[in-house]
C-alpha cells in the first residue's frame, strides 16, 4: 500500500481528468468507481487509486492512496 501526496498546478478538475486518462478505462483499464470535482476513485487488478485534490488558497495538494497500483501511481505523479 502506499500513501503519497505531491504539489501541482492543476485545478481539481484537471487532476479527475488526468486520473481517469491515466488509470481508467482508456489507460490502464481501471473500473471508475466513484468520481466528483476534487477525488477519483478506480477499482482493478486486485487493488485500487484512490485521488483526491486538496486546495489551499493557490496551493493544490494531489493526495493518493493505492493498493497493488503503486509503481503505476509513482509514474502517474511524475506526469502532473
Amino acid at each position: 500500500m502506499i500513501h503519497i501526496t505531491k504539489e501541482t498546478t492543476h485545478s481539481g478538475n484537471e487532476v479527475v481528468k488526468l486520473d481517469s486518462d491515466f488509470f481508467g478505462t482508456e489507460g490502464l483499464g481501471l473500473e471508475e468507481k466513484d468520481r466528483n470535482s476534487c477525488c477519483i476513485t478506480f477499482e482493478g487488478g486486485g487493488g485500487y487509486v484512490s485521488v483526491t485534490v486538496v486546495e489551499a488558497g493557490d496551493k493544490r495538494d494531489v493526495d493518493v492512496e493505492s493498493r497493488e497500483w503503486e509503481y503505476e501511481v509513482k509514474k502517474f505523479l511524475e506526469t502532473i
